[in-house]
């Protein structure tokens, strides 16, 4: 009994006693373009002919949309635009984006009630460590929890530690690293708990994985000095 109370312990998430539980939901997804981004953005209106400046960036124009395939955001924050030329994007939200560039497309006469929208091309995480499916994952939305992701690699394996999972974040030339107890309903109030572009998660193996990694390599070291030691002792054998 004691040994089943502990492992449920060990591997149960988000534990606690309470039957409901209310929180604040802290929305700090608002992503920020950053250096090597890659962003789709496309531009609208309802006169195509008023579009065409955009076709030099666009394989595909059709019913009044011209879109990019990607513009990619340089090492100085920078992309460069049909009719605007240079912009500097980086440290900007989205949204804040689409409004710089629908106003200038309005307000320097090029286009009148322009419509843009603006994604990430490039927005995907990895996963590593005691998960089932480790890898790189495309992320569709701009939206995405630690749970989501984890889930995505096919969840913590047994072996993995629930209570140090680590996520790797590169922040204006400064990687950071936070780790997380997701046994703990405190993980909610992560400031990295919604994950952002390039973000890398890793799990810990627990000890008994660890002694076993580390046995099988002592077994592996004491099978080739055996081999060795064979071979070594035929050979003094032949040439004797």
């Amino acid at each position: 009994m004691l040994v089943s109370c502990g492992s449920v312990k060990d591997i149960a998430y988000l534990q606690g006693n309470e039957l409901l539980n209310k929180t604040a939901v802290t929305d700090t997804v608002s992503l920020k373009i950053q250096k090597d981004d890659l962003l789709d953005i496309n531009v609208s209106c309802p006169d195509q002919e008023l579009l065409r400046p955009f076709l030099r960036y666009s394989g595909d124009f059709v019913n009044g949309n011209a879109t990019s395939q990607g513009y990619l955001v340089e090492a100085d924050g920078t992309i460069n635009f049909p009719l605007l030329g240079t912009i500097k994007v980086a440290g900007l939200t989205r949204r804040q984006l689409i409004d710089l560039i629908q106003d200038r497309l309005e307000k320097e006469g090029f286009i009148k009630n322009p419509v843009v929208t603006v994604r990430f091309q490039n927005f995907r995480i990895s996963i590593l460590g005691e998960v089932t499916h480790p890898g790189t994952f495309n992320i569709s939305s701009e939206r995405i929890t630690l749970f989501e992701a984890l889930s995505l690699a096919g969840d913590l394996t047994i072996h993995g530690r629930r209570n140090r999972v680590a996520v790797v974040r590169e922040t204006d030339g400064v990687r950071t690293i936070l780790y997380h107890d997701l046994r703990s309903r405190d993980i909610f109030q992560s400031p990295y708990y919604y994950l952002k572009q390039n973000d890398m998660v890793y799990v810990e193996p627990n000890r008994i994985k660890a002694e076993a990694s580390a046995q099988n390599q002592f077994t592996n070291v004491g099978t080739w000095i055996s081999l060795i030691s064979f071979l070594a002792s035929m050979s003094i054998l032949i040439f004797k």
